[in-house]
């Protein structure tokens, strides 16, 4: 029998950045806390709510000293389970970052102030054989609960529902109660009532069986599909076997603008309304849809990035649709990979993860190569449509028409003739990526970043893409005083003029940040594309991923030249991702598809590559090109980022740093400018960690970091470790 602490010290994470653990005594005379519980300390001046990562029976500091919790919110009962405190302390161990900030990663907003609750269930009302009967008799002097009593017996049976009948629901509902009408009972996990769906072709009979095959232990699958191919179905049949059983299952999505289309089709075929979470959501919805998954009634989370860290009991599958997408990695703050960390969770738990795509990340492809994870591959779209040919445009042989190759031009309006659907893709949002003078050379650059304004020309304004700095713009040159000012490029502002001018009588919709900001704007303009109608679609890259849309059959991609050209060894990759998505979107009907390449560049020997033989092949000779160059996923990497005002102190900073890194296997390279050298006023320098081993990394890393927090340069400059980077 284990002996009882004697001196009770907890151990906890406070929302602070700083690398380390706080010890405080608990409070006297009451509940002690579980570890996972919530706690609001004295923190210097401040009051802060932490999480209790540990009781520890001693301190490195004298007992005296130590500080007393003065409050615990929920009574000392733990809102983050053993499960997900072991998987927190994982990231923050393995990411380097402050173990307060990556908790906090995992609590929603609310919970993260002193006065917030954990909501209790909701709750569903029901008619009394008493309430039917009176529903019966004529309405007589209680006209407005006879009206909210009549909601109910039709099925308004929960709050939001019966709030939209009456205002003042909640009095009228009471007295129901009290006269025996109207009971109420914990709303119950939504139940299973699946839908017959299609006939699965050989390829996707095959991956669900191999993944219904590993259900109950930890394997990793890839299933690599061709757009179209189906993947979605995977990922029902899937779902239906294990929520069958019993299990609870997540799905993540890399962007909110997929979530409700998936929500739909999910709750079509499954029966039930999936619970959603994601950062577009009010902190009220978020509260609700992690206390639903807390406490077991979600059988189904759909969600983004933070859904990870939902505290979901009975966790039998995780699902990761476009895992090579660069959303699922965190770029500011606790920088993690959700792919990484889903494995990483799924590997704690015994449970399948399953990565989706039609593109898969190099690292990933690697993964699958060597045998680490079973590579199931989907070659046929499931409608049986045929992949789109490729047709590639020289540009240099072309005539223009506003960014457009006049040869493009023609193919959209033959496209339009028959009835059916362009895309026209631009990756870049605006009017003209830079406005100039075109007799003195001067052109609008951001006073605050290494970057030009790009001209939104409908609202007037100049605006910095990076750091949201807007100007107006002038109605001269502001250098020579010229009326001699024009833009410089397209954005997809300009390419919807051009094209608006050229099919006048087509409808046209935009699809790009400027244009689906508003609440359900993406929704309105995809149902729009799905009625079928002939129509023009101008978008960014938000139109790349997971749509289906029947009646579009041409697809032109304007411009992706800047990717073969690009210093980041990842450029190459990501352009080819993008292609293949953006292609995808064509001919998913019975209607055949074509797409149209604009380059400067046909002859390219990547992009020749992937026109011929396919992605796989491509990422086969990207994978060749970066282990020769021993750059991940060959390699392992690590950045120290930092930042100030002043370009000396973060340059000074990164030479002491350098100074100081610990001897062994791994390299350091640096410092070095970041790709945009200044961003937002302040000047971003690297140093960079690389090792052919990820153990001889970390090793490395952890010696490093305690030596860089008793640095006096460090408190001058804004400086994290980012492992594993994407982003340059």
């Amino acid at each position: 029998m284990q002996a009882p602490i004697s001196q009770p010290v907890l151990r906890v994470a406070l929302p602070v950045p700083l690398r380390q653990l706080f010890d405080y005594l608990p409070c006297v005379n009451q509940p002690f806390p579980l570890p996972g519980s919530r706690v609001l300390v004295p923190f210097g001046p401040r009051k802060l709510v932490g999480i209790v990562i540990e009781v520890a029976s001693e301190s490195a500091y004298p007992m005296e000293k130590l500080a007393a919790v003065e409050k615990y919110p929920d009574e000392g009962q733990a809102v983050l389970s053993p499960e997900t405190l072991g998987l927190l302390q994982w990231c923050w161990n393995y990411y380097k970052h402050a173990p307060g900030e990556v908790v906090y990663s995992a609590l929603p907003p609310r919970l993260r102030k002193a006065g917030g609750t954990i909501p209790p269930p909701p709750v569903v009302y029901y008619l009394t054989s008493g309430g039917n009967q009176r529903l019966l008799q004529p309405a007589g002097h209680i006209k407005a609960q006879f009206r909210l009593l009549r909601a109910i017996g039709e099925g308004a049976s929960t709050a939001p529902l019966l709030r939209a009948v009456s205002s003042s629901w909640k009095p009228q509902l009471a007295r129901l109660i009290e006269q025996d009408w109207v009971q109420s009972e914990t709303q119950s996990c939504a139940r299973l009532d699946p839908s017959a769906g299609p006939m699965l072709n050989k390829e996707q009979q095959a991956a669900v069986d191999a993944a219904s095959a590993s259900l109950g232990e930890f394997h990793c699958h890839l299933l690599d599909g061709v757009t179209g191919s189906g993947k979605t179905e995977v990922y029902l049949q899937l779902l239906e076997r294990v929520l069958s059983g019993g299990g609870r299952a997540l799905l993540l999505v890399p962007e909110i603008g997929l979530t409700p289309q998936l929500v739909k089709r999910f709750e079509k075929r499954l029966g039930f309304e999936p619970v959603v979470t994601h950062s577009g959501l009010s902190e009220g919805m978020r509260m609700q849809a992690w206390a639903t998954a807390r406490s077991g009634r979600a059988s189904l989370v759909i969600g983004t990035r933070s859904a990870l860290f939902l505290p979901i009991p009975d966790l039998k599958l995780i699902i990761l649709d476009e895992e090579h997408d660069a959303s699922f990695k965190q770029q500011d703050g606790f920088r993690y990979s959700t792919r990484d960390v889903a494995v990483k969770r799924a590997a704690g738990l015994g449970i399948p993860v399953i990565l989706g795509t039609a593109t898969p990340s190099l690292e990933t492809f690697n993964n699958a190569s060597c045998g680490r994870y079973s590579w199931n591959r989907l070659r046929q779209r499931a409608t049986g449509a045929a992949a789109p040919t490729w047709r590639v445009l020289d540009l240099r042989q072309q005539n223009m028409r506003g960014g457009i190759a006049v040869t493009a031009m023609t193919a959209i309006g033959e496209t339009l003739e028959q009835g059916h659907q362009a895309l026209i893709f631009l990756n870049r949002r605006g009017y003209a990526p830079v406005i100039l003078c075109h007799q003195c050379g001067w052109y609008a650059s951001c006073r605050r970043c290494d970057a030009n304004l790009t001209w939104h020309r409908a609202s007037k304004r100049l605006l910095c893409h990076h750091c949201d700095n807007t100007a107006r713009v002038p109605a001269i040159c502001p250098h020579c005083s010229a009326d001699a000012l024009q833009g410089a490029g397209e954005g997809t502002e300009q390419l919807e003029q051009v094209l608006g001018n050229a099919f006048p009588q087509t409808p046209l919709l935009r699809f790009d940040r400027d244009t689906v900001r508003r609440k359900g704007e993406f929704e309105r303009l995809s149902d729009q594309v799905k009625e079928g109608q002939s129509c023009l679609l101008v978008g960014t890259q938000m139109l790349a991923k997971g749509h289906h849309f029947p009646k579009v059959t041409l697809v032109v991609i304007v411009n992706l030249d800047q990717a073969l050209h690009s210093a980041d060894f990842r450029a190459l990759e990501r352009m080819g991702q993008l292609m293949v998505q953006v292609a995808g979107r064509s001919g998913r009907d019975q209607f055949p598809g074509e797409v149209i390449l604009q380059t400067h560049y046909p002859e390219h020997e990547s992009l020749l590559n992937l026109l011929r033989s396919g992605y796989e092949s491509f990422a086969a000779e990207l994978s060749v090109e970066r282990r020769a160059a021993c750059l991940p996923p060959f390699s392992h990497q690590a950045l120290l980022r930092s930042d100030a005002h002043d370009k000396d102190e973060v340059i000074g900073f990164l030479n002491r740093a350098r100074d100081c890194f610990p001897a062994g296997e791994a390299l350091l390279y640096g410092p070095f400018p970041a790709m945009m050298e200044r961003r937002s006023g302040r000047f971003r320098w690297y140093l960079l960690v690389q090792a052919a081993e990820r153990r001889w990394l970390h090793r490395q890393l952890d010696d490093w970091v305690e030596k860089l927090r008793t640095l006096p340069a460090a408190r001058r400059v804004r400086w994290a470790v980012d492992v594993d980077p994407q982003d340059y």
